[in-house]
């Protein structure tokens, strides 16, 4: 993979810190930002290039951070300004980059903008979002749903019309069809980028263009009530994904690129198999020098070699040189890895994020197998989780607090934590796998640092590798003379024979192998011959 004039670093590791949960140091129970200066010795260790940090600006927090008040300031429950300047300095004095969240599709309905845009119909922020009349009948504008349930249309009696809110109805989406939004936008970006920030994670990208005759979504027919969230009861063809949110990113990209080195990843959320077409205009359409989409087909799947095999090499092979992919297993939107695939099974996972091309994001604590902790129905947070019954949606219990050690609230907090901290932290935790040789968090830190030095795994092409046995996925990359092999056997309980046999570089059932047998969940990198 070219990285020529790239501002993406090759094979770039970046970290995802969910504020609330990773450090909390004034004992209110919340993580802030002089948390995150706090660990910042932590990440340098684990290897990563950069951190990625969620929504810290004022907010009611109705989702928690994403539903944002004022775009250039802090929230005081994580700090200050000065206390994010002192980060980025911290931070780019141990070599570590800093991406921050933009929430640009929608803002809190306590932002000033919408407060002057609900004030009345002629007000000249009201086109800054999205107003409709209702139907002669009264009813919404159109089906359109939002995500955590019900219509995506709120009725304001003052005014007589119905505003669009693709999340909750606290979060109003921003119209941007109205270049003045656009252009105050680049101005925020610009903002944060004289603060020294080094990219920015672009949030539900996806949502910025709608159907501007409001077409019905038509039903989806694959539709599950008993298993599916209600927003899937549609397929979301109008109320998202037009084809101009593509001119509405680059430019943003044209302002993102005067500031050499910068970069941008979209949260792009294809999900049907047609979809890689999807991916494939995020990189036609917005400079892949500066932009990229995340890889996000796998933040919800189950481990499955098919379901891995066949979209891993699906996407490699719409990815022109110069594009970076990337790559996340997990998030604080969904189920957190170990949980999805298992405690051993992570182990796999974790050789073949890291010795895939392009860019690893790793969700804090899953370099330790967290697993989602249980939260009783009755106690909440997410607004998602409140929505629906179907507490499997909730994502309280992927984002318990960051566990540190074994001593009390698990070293996050001397006081009563946000959310509960998981139940086996004093068995999982950082400084008790710190010392573990064969611990995951040591995994991390190998691979990692292997992913740092190896040319091939920094440069090197992607290429499947056909195998024999259905429970084995294996890809090379090669770069100059060097062939590398990772191989995984996604089977829990059976043993493939394996029929490459060259040096083993690494294997997560440890050196002695059987050179002709791969074990259940054991992944290997391997230095071909020629």
């Amino acid at each position: 993979m070219s990285t020529a004039q790239s501002a993406f670093l090759p094979n770039m590791v970046v970290y995802q810190i969910y504020p609330r949960s990773f450090k909390d140091t004034n004992g209110d129970g919340i993580g802030d930002l002089p948390g995150i200066i706090e660990k910042l010795d932590y990440v340098r260790m684990l290897g990563a290039d950069a951190i990625w940090i969620c929504p810290f600006y004022p907010s009611p927090m109705v989702d928690f951070g994403y539903d944002v008040t004022d775009y250039q300031n802090i929230d005081p429950l994580f700090g200050t300004l000065a206390d994010f300047d002192r980060l980025i300095a911290e931070a780019h004095k141990r070599g570590i980059r800093v991406i921050t969240d933009l929430v640009f599709n929608h803002t809190s309905d306590q932002h000033p903008w919408f407060k002057e845009s609900q004030s009345n119909k002629i007000n000249p922020k009201r086109d800054w979002y999205i107003w409709h009349d209702g139907k002669s009948d009264s009813t919404p504008p159109n089906n359109w749903l939002s995500v955590f349930g019900g219509s995506a249309w709120e009725y304001d009696s003052e005014t007589g019309q119905y505003y669009l809110h693709s999340f909750s109805k606290q979060q109003p989406d921003l119209n941007w069809d109205n270049p003045e939004v656009r252009q105050t936008m680049q101005g925020i970006m610009k903002f944060w980028l004289d603060r020294g920030v080094d990219g920015f994670r672009m949030d539900a990208v996806d949502f910025f263009a709608k159907d501007k005759a409001l077409r019905d979504d038509p039903n989806n027919p694959a539709f599950q009530s008993a298993v599916d969230l209600p927003y899937d009861s549609l397929l979301h063809v109008y109320s998202k994904r037009q084809y101009r949110l593509f001119k509405y990113l680059q430019e943003l990209a044209t302002a993102l690129s005067q500031v050499p080195g910068r970069f941008m990843l979209l949260e792009a959320r294809p999900h049907a198999q047609p979809d890689i077409w999807w991916y494939q205009q995020y990189y036609e359409q917005v400079d892949a020098r500066v932009a990229a989409p995340f890889n996000l087909q796998y933040v919800q799947k189950p481990w499955e070699v098919g379901a891995f095999k066949q979209s891993i090499n699906e996407y490699q092979g719409i990815l022109r040189p110069s594009d970076t992919p990337v790559y996340a297993l997990g998030n604080h939107d969904n189920a957190r890895v170990a949980t999805r695939f298992g405690q051993r099974a992570v182990f796999a996972a974790a050789v073949m994020q890291l010795t895939l091309p392009g860019v690893a994001v790793l969700y804090y604590g899953d370099e330790l197998g967290m697993r989602n902790r249980f939260i009783d129905p009755n106690n909440v947070k997410d607004i998602q989780g409140k929505g629906t019954a179907n507490q499997s949606y909730n994502r309280d219990p992927a984002r318990s607090p960051m566990q540190w050690s074994a001593e009390l609230n698990a070293g996050f907090s001397t006081g009563n934590p946000w959310i509960p901290v998981n139940d086996d932290y004093q068995q999982l935790n950082v400084a008790t796998e710190q010392q573990d040789p064969a611990s995951l968090l040591s995994t991390y830190r190998w691979l990692i640092n292997f992913r740092h030095q190896s040319e091939t795994l920094k440069y090197g092409s992607y290429l499947p590798l056909e195998m024999h046995h259905p429970q084995l996925f294996g890809f090379i990359r090669t770069h100059q003379k060097e062939r590398l092999a990772t191989i995984i056997n996604f089977s829990p309980n059976e043993s493939a024979p394996l029929e490459v046999k060259d040096k083993v570089i690494f294997s997560t059932h440890g050196p002695q192998v059987d050179p002709h047998l791969m074990q259940p969940l054991e992944a290997r990198i391997i230095q071909l011959e020629d």
